[in-house]
């Protein structure tokens, strides 16, 4: 006999099975507000798409603090965790239609400008990675990219700065940008799937966001939703193709994983 662990929405479940049962770790119960349900297979999962910000690399929470800032300047005044709550992983163009709205005004032309020469020079010098992600990304055994809402010189500067960038060469990171296509748009994770060679229902997306979870599901993949704002509703973790984890070595007991480096 064997005891395997997992765990959902901070609900924790220890089960045991006989050996013949467990086969490689493919079956795993998951659970919900009503109790138990059918057990999850992730042995159909043959890829794996990571959002970059908030996911791979704590940038998330720095950029916001910067735009808070700077729409501060022009007379808005949010709270950092308000525009976490909302904003994570959001398109940055529907972000500022909603500063416009709320200011009666169109934001100065040079805002965006503005902010990305503060962002870019704050995260340069703070971006980590998020715990457990170059573990993570040194021994999955699965073929692996990252697909982000930014565009593709903030994703190259987070990596570098997190120490992530030999993980995941330029031909694995798929920007939003390249497309015109943002999360809870599925395209990106559509392209990034398709230029994989997998069909979405073989892939996983790994996301912290609402925005890229909502993502995911409509794309057809498995979401792995990682901290409470990846949630939109307690019915989005109740979804079969949800799984939630807080925190990314969880992974490592849900997907294959190897003891050397041979998936880079």
């Amino acid at each position: 006999m064997r005891l395997w662990y997992t765990s959902l929405i901070q609900v924790s479940l220890f089960v045991q099975l006989p050996d013949r049962h467990i086969g490689t770790l493919a079956h795993w119960c998951t659970v919900s507000a009503k109790g138990v349900s059918v057990a999850t297979d992730y042995s159909k999962l043959k890829a794996v798409i990571f959002d970059s910000d908030g996911t791979l690399v704590d940038s998330e929470t720095t950029s916001l603090r910067v735009l808070v800032e700077c729409v501060g300047e022009l007379g808005l005044e949010l709270e950092h965790s308000e525009c976490v709550a909302k904003y994570a992983g959001k398109e940055l163009s529907a972000v500022f239609r909603d500063f416009e709205d709320a200011l009666e005004r169109p934001l100065p032309n040079d805002f965006l400008q503005t902010f990305r020469q503060r962002q870019m020079a704050v995260l340069g010098d703070t971006v980590q990675q998020i715990h457990g992600a170059q573990t993570l990304l040194e021994r999955l055994s699965l073929p692996y990219c990252l697909a982000s809402n930014a565009p593709p010189d903030k994703i190259g500067l987070c990596l570098e700065a997190a120490g992530l960038a030999h993980l995941i060469p330029e031909t694995r990171r798929f920007s939003a940008y390249q497309i015109e296509k943002w999360k809870p748009d599925p395209a990106l994770f559509l392209w990034a799937a398709e230029t994989l060679g997998f069909p979405p229902e073989h892939c996983a997306v790994v996301e912290d966001s609402q925005f890229g979870v909502q993502a995911g599901l409509d794309a057809g993949m498995h979401v792995f939703a990682l901290g409470a704002h990846a949630l939109a509703s307690p019915d989005v973790a109740r979804n079969h193709r949800v799984t939630v984890i807080s925190q990314l070595p969880e992974l490592m007991t849900l997907l294959p994983i190897t003891s050397n480096n041979d998936n880079c």
